[in-house]
């Protein structure tokens, strides 16, 4: 026990060094502290006997990167060298708070626009890449979206609490004959996706009786217009989300160049998700107090190297659930809040801890 405590002391005031670096007025002052950064870690690893992976040569070689990036490389030095680090120091994150949504009480429906949304308007918050809607929405029972048209956009919506039935215009109430992408009753894991593309007509109505549905309904602009329209329909379990981030909806196998028959296959680019025709990705967790789950931007779709990732902490827990971005105390989320997260590449890692009393249902919308 006392040498551990030695060991992690050790280690300690090597990252508090490590933080002086940017002090350091020339290249040659810096690989000065590496090298003795270098020896001191050789004579604790023969200390303890611990295998040390990484040489001097090798060390200074990452001179013109954080040193907390090199000393990550050192075994002993991996845990916290990573805890005291952030991931994406490079990126810009933005976080959009709750107060600064639109905001509707029509009585049957009480709704937040994250993005200017029917007669509310900000130039702040029009789009996000091809994300161009998100509203979280409750709908009170026996009340709904009675038939409606859309064209040319990818429309899904994220059921979080009660019931939401979609029934397709040309379908007679009544004549159901049971789930299927023209009729569904939704229920908390469910997630429906429509295509407008020429032009749809739908309804989404809260049948229930006593229940509100508590939902997210996103928008995205699809890579081009005039597709064929198309509906979708997946669970999502709950278990799943709460081992890290669920991936959702994916790009459709094929890209803007599909042809008819990939379009008629709907073969999403990861598997058990639901296809969208748009550089776009979403994933969904549930992540319990003092936990981080990591979100790999791109999620191994694309390797553009421009991309954009929009968090979403929706009003699940009265207040109670928080998350923090990237480590950095700026952007602690409460609920209804988001972020913008910009400047980032695929295959980046953006880690998302929940730091609040209960746990947090995070969504997660990755795009070009």
């Amino acid at each position: 026990m006392l040498t551990q405590r030695i060991r992690d002391l050790f280690c300690q005031r090597i990252l508090d060094l490590s933080s002086l670096l940017h002090a350091f007025p020339s290249q040659l002052q810096m690989k000065q502290f590496l090298l003795v950064l270098s020896l001191s870690v050789l004579l604790l690893s023969v200390f303890y006997n611990t295998n040390v992976s990484i040489t001097i040569g090798k060390i200074l070689q990452s001179s013109s990167l954080p040193v907390t990036s090199a000393i990550s490389r050192i075994p002993m030095f991996k845990n916290t060298a990573t805890a005291m680090s952030k991931a994406l120091q490079h990126a810009k994150i933005t976080p959009h708070r709750s107060a600064a949504r639109g905001h509707g009480d029509h009585g049957w429906l009480n709704t937040y626009h994250s993005f200017s949304f029917a007669d509310w308007h900000d130039p702040r918050f029009h789009s996000f890449g091809s994300l161009r809607v998100l509203n979280e929405d409750r709908v009170k029972p026996n009340s709904g979206f009675p038939t409606h048209p859309h064209r040319d956009f990818e429309i899904f919506s994220y059921i979080i609490s009660g019931e939401l039935t979609h029934r397709d215009s040309m379908l007679r109430k009544g004549a159901e004959g049971g789930q299927s992408d023209r009729f569904y009753r939704m229920h908390r894991g469910d997630v429906q996706f429509t295509t407008g593309g020429t032009g749809i007509a739908h309804s989404e109505f809260n049948e229930h009786n006593r229940d509100t549905v508590h939902f997210l309904q996103i928008w995205a602009r699809p890579w081009r217009n005039g597709l064929t329209p198309r509906y979708h329909t997946r669970h999502f379990d709950d278990e799943a989300k709460r081992a890290g981030f669920v991936p959702i909806l994916s790009p459709l196998k094929g890209g803007v160049d599909a042809t008819a028959e990939q379009e008629k296959v709907a073969e999403p680019t990861i598997p058990d998700t639901i296809p969208i025709h748009a550089d776009f990705v979403m994933g969904a967790g549930i992540i319990a107090p003092g936990t981080k789950f990591e979100w790999i931007v791109g999620a191994k779709t694309t390797e553009a190297t421009k991309r954009k990732v929009y968090v979403h902490l929706p009003m699940t827990k009265a207040g109670k659930a928080k998350i923090k971005l990237d480590g950095r105390d700026e952007t602690v989320l409460e609920e209804g809040d988001g972020a913008f997260v910009d400047l980032v590449a695929a295959g980046d890692r953006l880690t998302v801890e929940s730091v609040g009393e209960a746990e947090a249902e995070v969504v997660v919308l990755d795009t070009a």
